[in-house]
Formats: C-alpha cells, sequence, structure tokens
C-alpha cells in the first residue's frame, strides 16, 4: 500500500515551506512507517526447515539431559534466577 507522495512549490513559497509540506504529506500518508514496518520481515518457513530445527532442538536437550544424568554438567535452576 505505498502511495506516491508529490509536492510541487507555489508561487510565493521558499524551499524551507517546500521541505515541510512534503515531510508533513509523507507522514499523514503513512509512507515511512509502512516502510520501517516490514523492513525486516521475512517469509514464512517451509515446513522442512521447521521440521528441521525441531529435530535438532530435541537432540540438543536429549544431549544435555544425558550429561546432567552423568553428573558432566549441573542442572539448570527453574524460575528467574537461573544457574548457580
Amino acid at each position: 500500500m505505498l502511495i506516491n507522495t508529490e509536492v510541487t512549490k507555489n508561487k510565493n513559497e521558499n524551499n524551507v515551506s517546500l521541505l515541510k509540506r512534503f515531510t508533513r504529506k509523507v507522514q499523514s500518508a503513512g509512507t515511512l512507517s509502512h516502510l520501517k514496518k516490514n523492513r525486516y520481515d521475512l517469509r514464512t518457513e517451509s515446513q522442512y526447515t521447521k521440521k528441521k530445527k525441531r529435530l535438532t532442538s530435541i537432540e540438543k536437550k536429549e544431549k544435555v539431559e544425558e550429561l546432567i544424568k552423568l553428573g558432566k554438567i549441573a542442572p539448570r535452576g527453574r524460575g528467574r534466577g537461573g544457574r548457580r
């Protein structure tokens, strides 16, 4: 929904007021806010990549649980404190 904004200079208008009028018009049209909002949007992930990420996270979780059972690393604390 991009809108082209065009401003023409009036007969007795100086450059500063023309620039101010242009910026007001751009802000009211919402062009910049729309561009900034969608600047870093990424496309949706495919089912394959979702599945792959989920499997790797499950593998990491299992590995950590195994290391905790063997006593090689300390279990993480619950709540806001984290490890201590």
